[in-house]
């Protein structure tokens, strides 16, 4: 990450967040957030605390990854979609546009989310006849 830019936030009980520019695609990273050197976290995509994204990992722009969520390595998280809290995005997971990952959630490895699909926290993915997944 270089440091050298900070963006900061104030949330509403006033605790200071800091967050730094990626070396990979400029994308903002909350400081106590682990994000891999070779994940890609895009122009104004947000990974805020305690969130992980993982090698080669995509964070496309203007995505979100809230608090403790997790992107696996090879992941893809699309354009100006969203990872709740807690979330798991499994192993070569994509994610396409818009989608909604609800809190807790766990997507699949290799899962194929369609553009717009909106996954609520406990609603499983399962598997359609022609191998792509997407929200029960």
């Amino acid at each position: 990450m270089d440091k050298r830019k900070v963006v900061e936030f104030e949330e509403n009980d006033g605790t200071l967040l800091r967050y730094f520019h990626h070396v990979n695609g400029d994308g903002l990273v909350e400081a106590t957030a682990d994000v891999d050197p070779s994940a890609y976290i895009g122009p104004a995509a947000y990974v805020d605390r305690g969130a992980r994204v993982e090698a080669g990992a995509r964070i496309e722009s203007n995505a979100w990854i809230e608090d403790g969520g997790v992107v696996r390595s090879g992941a893809v998280v699309g354009p100006a979609s969203h990872v709740g809290a807690e979330a798991v995005v499994g192993r070569g997971a994509r994610l396409g546009t818009r989608v909604r990952i609800g809190a807790g959630m766990q997507v699949p490895r290799n899962a194929r989310l369609d553009a717009d699909t909106v996954v609520r926290s406990n609603r499983a993915v399962r598997k359609l006849q022609n191998g792509r997944r997407h929200a029960a």
